[in-house]
């Protein structure tokens, strides 16, 4: 399990092929931001991972969100993605991607329901949990 990688460099830190498979299984995480008064704010957003390392993170109106003028303001970003494996036993399994956003306006391949406003997520730190079984069955 890994324990997190920090990026101490300013560059972006790599996923595991576990946290990949995960994260390509996957479609709804949750977003947070911090606010112009310093307080967070958290949303059920759709993802989409990139080969590149980075995740983009698209929707309606993007553009004229909270969150994205949160983003403005502040380019700090976390997002969590995890769901319940089983309940007896008890399982779990997620990823908390911490990073920077940039602000992307144009067009993308994410689908026609999306705005032309787009979320790219530069992970600096990934910690994730309950991963083990994430590559079975691919």
């Amino acid at each position: 399990m890994p324990v997190g990688r920090a990026c101490l460099s300013g560059r972006m830190t790599e996923f595991s092929e576990a946290e990949r498979a995960y994260l390509r299984s996957q479609r709804l995480g949750r977003l947070a931001t911090v606010d112009p008064q310093g307080q967070p704010q958290a949303n059920p957003v759709g993802f989409f991972p990139q080969d590149d390392g980075t995740i983009l993170v698209g929707g309606h109106q993007m553009g004229r969100s909270k969150k994205w003028r949160n983003l403005r303001q502040n380019p700090k970003v976390a997002l969590v993605v995890d769901d319940v494996v089983s309940l007896r036993p008890w399982k779990v399994r997620g990823i908390d991607i911490r990073g920077e956003a940039e602000l992307l306006v144009g067009p993308h391949g994410l689908g026609a329901h999306f705005s032309e406003e787009v979320i790219r997520i530069h992970p600096r730190r990934i910690h994730s949990w309950g991963l083990e079984d994430a590559l079975e069955g691919q």
